[in-house]
């Protein structure tokens, strides 16, 4: 519900509040009511609302009745002089009931007019009250971080969590009093989530979210698929329904963890902490390849910028390498290849072309 329709809401109760308080009351006009508050929740909560605000406005004003001042009334009023005699055996004044005077009692404004003042004073103050929450709800500190292609970049989020974009990616954050909202845009990222249990930390990825309290994991985007890896903790994995399709079921991943979510569903590797933090050696400036086929190795390579790496057949692919590798030296790179592998590398200006011999 918007601020102006709840606003709009509050507005009526009050319109129904003063007809039926101001007298010209009818049985029609009780169902009319009885209707209106039957039809929403938002209708009955704001009528109890103001009701309420009503009937302790007239309790103070039944308080107030009969002072010719404002403010509360003295504690021990005494008796001026022209009112209260000398008790013979006392040392303070009492007063003589027969001499009392009262203040004459203020007469009341008109009922109708006193009704519509006290409920428009109190439709301004539940609106400005219902205002203020909502922007207070809506409100969040917002931001935008991306990383050049071939840089990594490291940022401190308002929470006072860690992000690691790594290259060509991009983030958008939205820090509110509810959650904490990360839309990976782009590439890949890592997340030292600050634990706050009152608000989840939640990245997004089109119609897939990866949930935690606090915790340590990344995420990655290639295309329609994501890839999670949890070095630390519990992150839950989430996906919206797809329309003709079973729901997705909720992945649980614990420290150690690789999920790959594909639009054929969520394969899940459990390892160990250690075999993930290798997958994340690019924060080091290092890749790490264990059996890789030479294909995916150069997509990798080619994820960092420079000279790109293009498979010139496919015996040379499906080459499989190993080890840890420097991201930032492709020519370091094509020359292991060709000196330990047998392979031949074509340059063509910023592409280079691998063949099998």
């Amino acid at each position: 519900m918007s601020a102006d329709s709840s606003g709009r809401i509050e507005q009526t109760a009050a319109t129904w509040l003063t007809q039926r308080e101001a007298g010209d009351w009818s049985e029609a006009d009780a169902g009319r009511l009885d209707a209106w508050l039957a039809a929403s929740t938002a209708h009955r909560v704001a009528f109890l609302r103001l009701e309420a605000a009503w009937m302790e406005s007239g309790r103070l004003k039944a308080l107030a009745a009969g002072r010719a001042t404002s403010g509360p009334p003295p504690r021990a009023a005494r008796a001026s002089s022209a009112t209260a005699e000398r008790s013979p055996d006392e040392t303070g004044w009492v007063e003589r009931p027969d001499a009392l005077t009262f203040s004459p009692r203020r007469p009341p404004p008109p009922p109708r007019r006193w009704l519509r003042a006290g409920l428009a004073a109190t439709v301004v103050i539940c609106g400005a009250l219902a205002a203020w929450s909502w922007r207070d709800l809506a409100r969040a500190d917002t931001a935008t971080y991306s990383s050049g292609i071939g840089r990594l970049r490291d940022v401190r989020l308002t929470d006072g969590s860690q992000a690691t974009l790594s290259s060509g990616s991009r983030i958008e954050v939205a820090m509110s009093r509810g959650q904490r909202r990360i839309d990976l845009r782009s590439g890949e990222a890592f997340f030292d989530a600050a634990k706050d249990r009152a608000r989840p930390f939640v990245v997004a990825a089109d119609a897939r979210r990866v949930v935690a309290v606090g915790t340590r994991f990344s995420v990655r985007r290639d295309g329609p698929d994501l890839r999670v890896v949890v070095t630390e903790g519990l992150v839950r994995l989430e996906s919206d329904p797809v329309p003709g399709q079973p729901p997705t079921p909720v992945t649980l991943l614990p420290a150690g963890s690789t999920a790959l979510a594909t639009r054929n569903g969520v394969l899940v590797r459990t390892g160990t902490v250690a075999e993930a933090e290798r997958a994340l050696d690019w924060r080091g400036g290092y890749l790490h390849f264990e059996d890789t086929p030479l294909a995916e190795a150069a997509a990798e390579f080619n994820r960092y910028g420079g000279t790109t790496l293009v498979m010139g057949d496919a015996e040379a692919a499906a080459l499989r390498i190993g080890g840890n590798l420097r991201w930032s030296n492709v020519d370091g790179f094509v020359r292991l290849l060709e000196q330990g592998f047998g392979v031949r590398a074509e340059r063509r200006g910023d592409l280079i072309v691998l063949h099998s011999r």
